[in-house]
């Protein structure tokens, strides 16, 4: 069974490494999402990325923070025969159009160079924002069959609710608050984060 570690909007595969190093090597993947982010929708994210895991031996154990967590949400909720195992930290299954639209003003305002490190141009933030706050879910939570862990870092206040709230819809999900921690739990917290996936990889 390959694991794959999905990272968040604005990071890049490396944003792992401290946590992967910590983790079982073997049939371990990181992909960088910028290889399929295409014009900026997230469409076409989806569309490369579920290209991308459809290739692989199966099944798969996805585990994603932010982005991640929603593309490996979508993914397994679309094809739950593939899907071994969920590890969801700072998931979001509705997304929060408020705070995305904040995020892709705040993004306007900001210079090109800004975005140099996160493997995206600043049109492509842009647009993936904008495309993202019309994603829900809901309607296809029933359809994920793996076991569900989700993570959240104490002090992520935006995130922390959706967790809990997708905790008690499905019914074989478990929720772990990473103490001290904020959004990037797999950069900020990599011990706590790496145990709470090798927790996940034994359900």
């Amino acid at each position: 069974m390959k694991t794959i570690l999905i990272h968040g909007l604005g990071q890049t595969a490396g944003a792992w490494n401290k946590t992967a190093e910590l983790l079982p090597q073997e049939d371990m993947l990181c992909p960088e999402l910028s290889a399929f982010i295409g014009g900026g929708s997230y469409g076409e994210l989806y569309s490369g990325f579920s290209g991308y895991l459809d290739e692989l031996d199966q099944p798969l154990f996805l585990c994603g923070l932010s982005l991640g967590a929603v593309l490996a949400l979508n993914y397994a909720a679309d094809r739950p025969g593939s899907v071994r195992g969920l590890a969801l930290a700072a998931p979001q299954f509705r997304m929060p159009k408020a705070l995305l639209g904040f995020q892709g003003a705040v993004f306007r305002l900001m210079p090109e160079k800004s975005f140099a490190g996160s493997g995206l141009t600043k049109k492509q933030m842009i647009s993936l924002t904008g495309d993202m706050a019309r994603l829900d879910f809901t309607p296809s939570l029933a359809r994920i069959e793996c076991p569900v862990s989700i993570a959240c870092g104490e002090r992520d206040k935006a995130n922390i609710s959706a967790a809990r709230e997708l905790e008690s819809i499905l019914p074989q999900a478990r929720l772990t608050v990473i103490r001290g921690a904020g959004h990037e739990i797999n950069s900020e917290a990599p011990g706590e984060t790496a145990r709470f996936i090798i927790e996940a990889l034994r359900r």
